[in-house]
């Protein structure tokens, strides 16, 4: 294992700051493991004029900006990132590199872990170091029925990818300062074998499950597909998300891009409304950070009802045309 400078980087993916935090999360998490290892926290940004963004890492946790601004960065071009990453590694050599489990990262943070012949975890629930200190990534395996914990004992840099919404970003601090290092554009990376002529981002009729401040989840025990679809009307009336557990949606209830859990999303809503869920630990483990919790389950010892602040002993079909009903009630 080679010598290796005392920082942790996280890559900070600012293209769409305002919507995807990960970024914030992530420099939140390292300025806690970064006290186990009296390390500092660097936050790695190639663009073209990202001083905005440079001030924004900085008031959320960074201690030190690695920052690239040059034209030929305007755009991201995932060969140019990678080999621009692989060089700034090469030469101050970090000991742990987080990166968003976004689709970008899962992109980018595979091919840098290829370059530098190193380990990767991906889609972590959670870091921690050990008493080696070492970084330990959790992450969801077998379907998301088992935890493993997963150390990279040899190599470096460690390496991990974190799905949003699994830590809390730290307040914006405008007292707060570090250092700038301005990395030149290396004038003889080589050149992108495929080019990216024109993109456009999606339109989005909802926000982010992660994002969301109000969840309403369902489980098998709304009773059936049709039933189940009554949770997104009631969402709508609430201008709420819909979220869902496995069955439900191995069962083609709803898209997969509605899964809450240790094999899907991790939330952190102000409000969650739990319909006809049991608790299945691969579920709770990614509401623990909700707020508010009001579930509804007809077993009153459901763990899920354990958890809730407010459990509501009925059931989940019912009481939720209940609520539509009266919401509709009050809208007229």
């Amino acid at each position: 294992m080679k010598e290796t400078s005392n920082e942790i980087w996280v890559f900070g993916d600012y293209r769409n700051y305002f919507q995807n935090r990960v970024t914030l999360q992530l420099l939140a998490r390292a300025s806690e493991l970064a006290k186990d290892l009296n390390a500092r926290v660097c936050a790695v940004v190639f663009g073209y004029g990202v001083d905005e963004w440079v001030g924004e890492y900085i008031a959320h946790g960074a201690d030190c900006i690695l920052v690239t601004d040059h034209p030929d960065l305007a755009r991201y071009q995932i060969e140019t990132y990678v080999n621009l990453m692989v060089r700034l590694i090469e030469v101050r050599r970090p000991e742990i590199i987080l990166v968003g489990a976004t689709n970008f990262g899962r992109e980018f943070a595979p091919r840098v872990a290829k370059r530098m012949k190193t380990g990767l975890s991906a889609d972590c629930i959670g870091l921690d170091i050990n008493e080696e200190k070492l970084l330990v990534q959790t992450a969801p395996s077998f379907g998301g029925n088992l935890l493993a914990q997963i150390i990279t004992p040899e190599c470096r840099p460690q390496m991990a990818t974190v799905r949003p919404g699994t830590f809390q970003e730290i307040p914006h601090d405008y007292e707060r300062t570090g250092e700038i290092v301005r990395v030149p554009m290396p004038e003889d990376l080589p050149r992108e074998s495929v080019h990216l002529v024109r993109s456009e981002r999606s339109a989005q009729r909802s926000q982010p499950l992660e994002e969301a401040n109000v969840v309403i989840c369902g489980g098998r025990g709304m009773g059936s597909r049709k039933k189940f679809r009554k949770l997104i009307e009631l969402a709508e009336l609430m201008n709420a998300e819909v979220g869902a557990t496995r069955p439900v949606v191995y069962a083609n209830w709803i898209e997969p891009e509605a899964l809450i859990g240790q094999a899907g999303k991790h939330i952190t809503p102000k409000v969650l409304f739990s319909f006809g869920i049991s608790g299945a630990i691969q579920h709770t483990a990614a509401i623990n950070n909700a707020e508010f919790i009001i579930a509804v389950n007809k077993n009153p010892k459901a763990p899920m009802m354990a958890m809730a602040d407010v459990a509501i002993v009925a059931d989940a079909n019912q009481v939720c045309t209940a609520m539509i009903k009266e919401l509709k009630s009050r809208i007229r």
